[in-house]
């Protein structure tokens, strides 16, 4: 089995920071540290399986999604010949995913 990098954008990077300081300020430090060690945990099991996500070429070519707990949705894009998949960008909460990500690719 071909096994993929994970990559995670700087917005994406952004937006874990962000999702962490909101999720300790409105629990605990301690909850905000195990969501997002997960979050990133699903992001990361991307790379055995990078295809699971759901195609969404109607905001984005290439563009796949996928969830984190029903609450948070990963969005990211496989790039086959580096074997990478790039992670564009999480989502928390019900945030405006597909504006966010047709009005700025996000991956730099």
């Amino acid at each position: 089995m071909i096994r993929y990098t994970v990559v995670f954008s700087h917005e994406a990077r952004r937006q874990l920071g962000d999702l962490q300081r909101y999720l300790s300020r409105e629990a605990s430090p301690a909850v905000a540290k195990r969501y997002t060690d997960a979050l990133v945990d699903t992001c990361t099991e991307l790379a055995m399986f990078p295809h699971r996500g759901t195609p969404r070429p109607e905001i984005r070519p290439e563009l796949r999604t996928t969830h984190h707990r029903g609450r948070t949705t990963i969005a990211y894009r496989i790039v086959e010949s580096r074997k990478e998949v790039v992670v564009l960008g999480i989502f928390h909460g019900g945030q405006d995913y597909p504006s966010a990500l047709a009005a700025d690719p996000g991956e730099g």
